[in-house]
């Protein structure tokens, strides 16, 4: 990666041989593995069987999961929070989990809406929930630093599943103790 780095950077009309420059291309290539993470991450090494066993069947929210990804379209960063909540039936999930999912997601080429459907799809297919829900709010510098700049725009996607999609008063409950 650090040679396709350092020819994108040469034909921006840099010069490589500039004293800022000289590390750049390692130190690119160093980030985009770091912001790519999550495509050697498996979903069996993230949750590392923190499954437990719970007789609750109330909800579990856990909001404000910072996170960042990468905009397949344009490979700029977009960043945000998400916001998880599942009813348990029979299994919880460990907290920090939750949050490891939404990273191993983040940490890929993506696009907002997929994010949201994947995170919710794999807590779903993890715990066995009775429903869940995911929102997550964002801010996408494609937008805010090129093409339309709009630099106050950010966007919103959910997910619902289950008794969130098709219980009213659950969505209600999720969406309410969000704010």
């Amino acid at each position: 990666m650090k040679e396709y780095f350092a020819k994108i950077i040469e034909s921006v009309g840099e010069d490589l041989t500039r004293p800022g420059l000289l590390d750049t291309p390692q130190r690119a290539a160093t980030a985009m593995e770091f912001l790519t993470s999550g495509y050697k991450q498996t979903l069996d090494e993230v949750v590392n069987d923190a499954l437990f066993p719970s007789d609750s069947n109330d909800m579990v929210i856990v909001k404000d999961i910072e996170l960042f990804s990468m905009c397949e379209h344009h490979m700029l960063p977009f960043i945000g929070k998400a916001h998880v909540g599942y009813i348990p039936t029979g299994k919880v999930l460990g907290l920090s989990k939750i949050a490891r999912i939404v990273d191993m997601y983040s940490r890929r080429l993506q696009i907002q809406e997929q994010l949201t459907k994947q995170i919710a799809e794999t807590i779903q297919s993890v715990t066995g929930a009775a429903g869940v829900g995911v929102i997550i709010e964002a801010k996408h510098l494609c937008m805010m630093m090129r093409g339309v700049e709009k630099q106050n725009s950010s966007m919103r996607t959910s997910s619902m599943m289950g008794c969130f999609r098709s219980n009213l008063s659950t969505r209600s409950e999720f969406l309410s103790l969000l704010k």
